[in-house]
């Protein structure tokens, strides 16, 4: 196509000649298709630039970056810090030497100590949604703030009111005082793609309306250690200290992400900035605003990613969805008809890519709503009804206990047990278990994951109530016999796969 423009135009330059006399000079002794190629060389490698292609581009930043400045805000927060009754160290040990202290005096000593009642101050970034002045930001931006303050794009100030927060994803909602504001349209996070071009607008160290380009650089990134629920989106657009709670723009003007952190070994932009989905701060910042905290779906189950062992040992042709180790008695899953060892592979028609996925669309989902669960069990596909609860309360950790490891030449070599006290089953909510009070290193429980003070449920399906019976199913493995343990970390129920050495 390329060839026949060229070769149609009336008006040769400098590339069109080249290729003229290419043609000529050439056509004897290349023939017709091997010359196609060369001139295809030649008008990828000598073509003229023109600037056509890239005023649309300039054109849209520039477009998209003028609608979303004004949207986003600078916010400063501040609270009151009081010292202990004790002062604080010294900022140097010479202060501290009694020939300097009477060289120079207590009072020069105490002109460098902190006062007892200090302000500190914290600078973030917020992103106007609403035009009657409601604000998206992190909750790491007002966390403990006395006083908030936000500056408009135009210059006003206001004190803002903080309405909600929710800290397990970072989310906070504030408000000001003022009507016809400008604001960002929500957009659907969950139809980017990687590689799609972004900007980043926020006040990084104060520098106000600073905006950065980027691309999509992953989504559904999660396992960060930054909050409870984590579904980021990755981006190469430059966020620093202050882009906090500012905006992510796709080229259509839609705020599809709230920038909340940055990977760094320096403290600064080093291409790897997180932004929380517009899907989730959406959902998020409405449940704040009407019920003055989050409402969560509850599924009533405990879930775990598959790894290649457990789909093998569950039937499951491919690495995907979302693995039942637990199923809370008398919650929606139990009364649907779940079963631990099931795997979910769709929620209401959308394919479950993994646990952390299928936790994300259950608590973005209203209680009450009925949902459609695809879930293989036993080989075989099946489509369940559940009727979502509401997310109740965590349950407290469960500590460990320590004893000697065993031995063995089994899969379970090096791991020691002990019983539960009945207040530990009292607690736990279950009817028996051993608790694994020492598991040897670099034997094959060790490296298959299993901890001190992890309870031991089941092996290979069979469950364990005291220590007699793990004993007794331990005594039966040979020594090429894998395992498949059910165990009770904490408050979660998983599945481990451990193969002998």
């Amino acid at each position: 196509m390329n060839i026949r423009r060229m070769m149609n135009s009336p008006h040769l330059g400098s590339t069109q000649l080249v290729a003229h006399f290419l043609a000529y000079a050439l056509l004897p002794a290349v023939g017709f298709s091997c010359l196609l190629q060369v001139l295809w060389f030649v008008g990828t490698a000598v073509a003229e630039p023109t600037v056509t292609t890239s005023i649309p581009a300039s054109e849209a930043f520039i477009s998209v970056a003028k609608a979303a400045q004004p949207a986003v805000v600078n916010i400063s927060s501040s609270r009151k810090v009081i010292a202990g009754a004790q002062q604080p160290p010294s900022p140097s040990p010479f202060f501290d030497d009694p020939f300097f202290r009477r060289f120079f005096g207590e009072e020069f000593r105490r002109r460098f100590q902190l006062p007892p009642e200090r302000r500190e101050q914290g600078l973030g970034s917020g992103v106007l949604v609403s035009p009657d002045g409601y604000i998206v930001t992190n909750n790491h931006v007002i966390a403990e703030a006395e006083e908030v303050t936000v500056l408009l794009a135009d210059s006003r100030r206001f004190t803002a009111k903080v309405v909600a927060t929710d800290p397990r994803t970072d989310v906070a909602v504030i408000k000001i005082d003022a009507k016809g504001l400008p604001m960002l349209p929500w957009g659907d996070s969950s139809r980017l793609q990687v590689g799609e071009m972004v900007l980043a607008v926020g006040n990084p160290f104060g520098l106000n309306q600073t905006v950065t380009m980027g691309i999509i650089s992953a989504v559904g990134r999660a396992h960060m250690g930054i909050v409870d629920y984590e579904d980021f989106i990755q981006t190469d657009a430059a966020i620093n200290p202050g882009n906090s709670g500012g905006a992510l723009v796709n080229l259509k003007g839609e705020l599809i992400g709230i920038n909340t952190a940055i990977f760094s070994q320096s403290g600064g932009y080093m291409g790897i900035g997180f932004a929380i989905p517009s899907n989730m701060a959406k959902g998020v910042m409405q449940s704040l605003i009407k019920h003055g905290k989050v409402i969560r779906g509850w599924l009533g189950v405990g879930i775990q990613d598959l790894t290649e062992d457990l789909a093998k040992e569950f039937g499951v042709a491919e690495i995907k969805g979302a693995l039942v180790s637990d199923v809370a008695s008398d919650g929606p899953a139990a009364k649907a008809g779940l079963e631990r060892g099931d795997v979910i592979t769709s929620f209401n028609n959308v394919s479950v890519k993994d646990s952390t996925q299928l936790r994300s669309l259950v608590t973005e989902s209203e209680p009450g709503a009925t949902v459609t669960l695809t879930i293989l069990r036993d080989k075989r596909t099946r489509d369940i009804k559940v009727t979502l609860g509401e997310q109740p309360k965590e349950a407290g950790q469960f500590p460990g206990k320590s004893s000697a490891p065993g031995r063995g030449d089994h899969a379970l070599t090096g791991v020691a047990v002990e019983p539960l006290e009945r207040e530990d089953l009292r607690r736990l909510n279950i009817e028996g278990g051993v608790a694994v009070s020492g598991v040897e290193q670099e034997s094959p429980a060790d490296r298959a994951g299993l901890r001190e003070g992890d309870v031991i449920r089941e092996i290979n399906r069979k469950p364990i109530r005291s220590v007699e019976d793990f004993e007794r199913l331990v005594r039966g493995l040979s020594s090429k016999q894998g395992v498949l343990m059910l165990i009770m970390r904490g408050k979660a129920t998983l599945f481990l796969s451990i193969k002998p050495e």
